[in-house]
């Protein structure tokens, strides 16, 4: 999994058996070199040859990719793996335009591993009329999803997304709002770092109430599920319009302050609003360690349980890697992979494009 915080790649090595139930066997974590990061970062935009250096870039990928499958292995027979369920990277996510596109060249990751891949797993979706994401939510209510208790998933990666799962009614899910992508992208421009560590960079700021009222008007947040986002949505040019709008010059941690809790904010606001009578929320992604946005979602859903996946036998980072691979077999199966309620897709789908070893 590389997902929309253009980090780096999540690796996992899952036994999945009969009933769909999930063992990681071993998991690694190869970050980005700053160079394609930036790269991959531009390609979000429209610019001169895009085509061309978009190809490159998955080319590049597809390198990367391969050697964090032969670091995780490491001793691993690969003809013991029955597949590779590769995400790639997002470009563009327009399901509103019939499109969503990542890339990482499957077929080359494929001839490097000697391994198949399953890859292209939102197209389908889209192409039944849905949003093509959130997917992690039929895995959410794969493993997590508890006979007595209503619990609420929530994956903070560059985008934001919970999954409801009551104990009686439909699975539900969608993406909430920006979750680390403004964060990083504010503290790469003033401190020239990828991440704030715990939050501490937030927590010396304060809350700006004018900012965070801007920022809470965004015509994504009352929509009603289904619904998607991504770095179309949610950007620096974005917030820098919302900047310009104010009356004053604000301090770069008072912004970054006024961000985290513009992620805590409308997330709890989706759970408060969507998710009636929830008892827990269990927290996976990066989000998951910043603890002062943990802190702040724990006081915005004072009556209902905050951890991170960790308290259920899951660690937080390897969440959503687990759940392409758990796509990934269900595409082997032919099995579906989507969840109409959540998607909004016509109905399910069997999902993800086959490159065989």
């Amino acid at each position: 999994m590389s997902g929309t915080s253009l980090d780096g790649v999540d690796a996992v090595l899952a036994e999945i058996g009969p009933a769909g139930q999930v063992r990681l066997l071993h998991s690694h974590y190869l970050p980005y070199p700053d160079a394609l990061r930036t790269r991959l970062l531009a390609l979000h935009t429209p610019q001169p040859d895009e085509i061309h250096l978009a190809a490159i870039a998955a080319n590049e990928l597809a390198h990367l990719y391969a050697d964090t499958v032969k670091s995780l292995l490491d001793g691993f027979a690969a003809d013991r793996v029955r597949a590779i369920g590769c995400h790639g990277q997002t470009l563009r996510h327009r399901p509103a335009d019939g499109y969503t596109l990542q890339i990482g060249n499957a077929a080359l990751l494929a001839e490097f591993t000697g391994i198949a891949v399953v890859a292209d797993f939102r197209s389908r979706d889209i192409a039944a009329g849905g949003q093509g994401a959130p997917l992690v939510p039929a895995f959410h209510a794969q493993v997590l999803r508890h006979l007595d208790t209503h619990r609420v998933i929530a994956n903070i990666g560059g985008i934001a997304n919970i999954t409801d799962l009551p104990v009686n009614g439909p699975v539900r899910g969608w993406d909430t709002g920006p979750g680390n992508m403004l964060l990083d992208a504010w503290i790469k421009r003033h401190n020239g770092v990828h991440y704030d560590r715990d939050g501490a960079w937030a927590a010396s700021g304060s809350v700006h109430p004018d900012l965070l009222t801007a920022l809470m008007r965004h015509a994504y947040l009352p929509l009603p599920p289904p619904k998607s986002a991504g770095r179309e949505q949610f950007n620096l040019d974005w917030l820098d319009v919302r900047l310009g709008s104010l009356d004053e010059a604000l301090a770069p941690s008072d912004v970054q302050a006024t961000l985290l809790e513009f992620t805590a904010t409308s997330l709890a606001d989706a759970v408060n609003r969507e998710c009636a009578g929830a008892h827990e929320l269990y927290v996976c992604g990066g989000g998951a360690h910043n603890r002062a946005l943990m802190q702040r979602i724990s006081a915005h859903l004072p009556r209902i349980r905050v951890a991170t996946t960790a308290t259920l036998g899951i660690d937080p980072d390897w969440v959503e890697a687990l759940a392409f691979a758990w796509l990934a077999r269900q595409t082997l199966h032919h099995a579906p992979g989507n969840l109409p309620a959540v998607t909004g897709a016509r109905g399910e789908r069997v999902l993800g494009a086959i490159y065989p070893a």
